[in-house]
């Protein structure tokens, strides 16, 4: 028989009865994209109900045997598991299946190394896979040592690493000194950010939303855009990986930066929260969250929550949230039913549709950063009139007898600054 080229996996899930605001559906539906993601080809997929996941073979020696006989039937490459499994459980499960067998969160990491293109972002991703395979060595062994490429073998498991404890925790220390070099040139440069008064606004939200064609649209309104500065668009789990700030202009003209965030996901790994948390941090300097919501997907209102959890770990919800209802072009406004807390939009990102209400719930939110204020500035203050014409959008400016009458609104910063030049 003529070996086939791709990698065909066969998805396997555990609902558990006890869990009942869960979906096991929905689950398996997100785990065959991301075998996409993965550029694997998911065959079929096996859900079984249980009270308890096996601590030994996760869904039941006998429940194995099943699949054992599924991958023979399908011709099954690798098995994709639902859960993490612990290093005990991989052992156990591949010497049943004698194929290669990864879990979630393995599948997760393989992607973000897939997509990292930033030093930083490819040193958060190793040292999250690391960290995951430390402790699961003894149940890594079978597997990583007839690697032959593909789905989780990315990274740093093509280095065989897996071997050496001790290389592992040393590659570990190296990473984290490497990371912390760069997360101290962050710091200086948000430092620069947030002395400037400029306003923030950071998108947030589940993986494939549609967070990166509304920033796009949302930088389009600066003055010094051009197309080189769009981030990547397609549709599938995380297209984009790294963090992207841009420059862009408030309808009234006041500049402002919008950051792109990396998308979450259910389950999204410990290890690659930890890693990633130098980056997914940006959200707590933001002065506005945009959490962006694909109406067109049947479970947003999971996705949403998934949101809000990740958001409560950062510990980012207690500044202003706008709901952001993405693809309503797709989807009736009205057909949306869902509750949650703040002001809401109904958009299009990609058709542009109702991206003037959203700029409008921006600049309410920030209005305790911004101030539309009448000066007049004497002839002698030429220079503090320069820099006003210079920095902001002014809507209205007059030459009258005692100086320069000028109708702009102004930061928190320079409206404190420049107080004493207003007039009623």
């Amino acid at each position: 028989m003529e070996k086939h080229l791709e990698e065909r996996a066969l998805l396997v899930g555990v609902n558990l009865n006890s869990k009942k605001d869960f979906d096991i559906e929905s689950s398996m539906e997100e785990l065959k994209e991301l075998v996409k993601a993965a550029e694997g080809t998911p065959v079929s997929t096996v859900i079984q109900n249980k009270h308890r996941i096996d601590a030994t073979f996760y869904s039941g020696k006998g429940k194995l045997s099943e699949i054992a006989n599924y991958c023979d039937e399908l011709d099954i490459d690798t098995v994709v598991f639902n859960d993490e499994l612990s290093g005990a459980q991989l052992r156990n499960i591949e010497e049943v299946l004698e194929r290669k067998v990864i879990d979630r969160t393995t599948l997760i990491l393989d992607i973000f190394s897939r997509r990292a293109t930033t030093k930083e972002g490819k040193l958060q991703v190793e040292l999250a896979q690391l960290k995951y395979r430390l402790p699961r060595l003894t149940g890594l062994g079978t597997q990583l040592s007839r690697l032959g490429g593909g789905i989780g073998t990315r990274g740093p498991g093509e280095k065989k690493l897996e071997t050496d404890r001790r290389h592992i925790e040393s590659r570990v220390d190296e990473i984290r000194k490497q990371l912390k070099e760069v997360e101290n040139v962050r710091e200086v440069k948000r430092k620069n950010r947030l002395s400037s008064d400029i306003p923030i606004i950071a998108l947030v939200g589940y993986t494939n939303a549609g967070k990166s064609t509304l920033f796009n649209e949302l930088i389009k309104f600066s003055s010094e855009y051009s197309e080189e500065k769009d981030v990547y668009t397609e549709d599938m789990l995380f297209a984009t990986l790294d963090t992207t700030l841009r420059k862009t202009n408030l309808p009234n003209g006041q500049k402002a930066l919008v950051i792109d965030t990396v998308g979450f996901v259910s389950k999204l790994p410990t290890h690659l929260v930890a890693a990633f948390k130098g980056t997914l941090e940006e959200v707590n300097y933001a002065d506005v969250l945009l959490h962006v919501v694909d109406v067109t997907n049947d479970d947003f209102d999971i996705q949403v929550k998934t949101t809000l959890d990740i958001l409560k770990q950062l510990k980012a919800t207690e500044k202003p949230i706008i709901a952001v209802f993405n693809k309503i072009d797709k989807k009736n406004s009205e057909d949306i039913n869902y509750s949650i807390e703040g002001p809401k939009v109904y958009i299009s990102a990609k058709e542009k549709i109702n991206i003037d209400k959203l700029w409008n719930e921006i600049e309410l939110a920030l209005n305790d950063k911004f101030y539309r204020s009448n000066l007049l500035i004497p002839y002698a203050d030429t220079d503090i009139a320069s820099y006003i014409f210079n920095n902001y959008n002014v809507q209205k400016f007059e030459h009258k007898d005692n100086g320069t009458f000028i109708d702009v609104t102004l930061n928190n910063k320079d409206y404190n600054k420049y107080k004493k030049y207003i007039i009623d």
